[in-house]
């Protein structure tokens, strides 16, 4: 356990989530990163930890972000970053794109 102040609640969540990513055949410094990193971002989208980036707390929580992507493979870019790079790149018609469109317009 990398923190002593996670809650034993916490404690279970990152034990979960790190076995979780061994089994998807993630190494353990990676699993341990990504159970870290989620536990942390929980707690400061519930308050319960001391400081917390503005990204961590009005960001998307990652419960939903991996739901949102579950079956789909790697999912790729998000629409809202393929939009923007298609407006970077002065693409026409971007708004009323969907994201297979937008994918094909900045040529990925």
């Amino acid at each position: 356990m990398p923190q002593r102040a996670w809650s034993a609640k916490r404690e279970r969540q990152y034990e979960h989530i790190k076995e979780s990513a061994k089994d998807r055949g993630e190494s353990e410094d990676v699993a341990e990163e990504i159970a870290a990193r989620t536990v942390n971002k929980e707690r400061a989208r519930s308050g319960e930890a001391k400081e917390s980036s503005r990204s961590s707390t009005d960001d998307i929580s990652s419960g939903r972000r991996g739901g949102l992507r579950s079956h789909r493979g790697a999912g790729g870019r998000t629409k809202d970053q393929l939009y923007n790079e298609a407006r970077h790149k002065g693409v026409k018609g971007r708004s009323k794109m969907n994201k297979a469109e937008l994918e094909r317009a900045v040529g990925r």
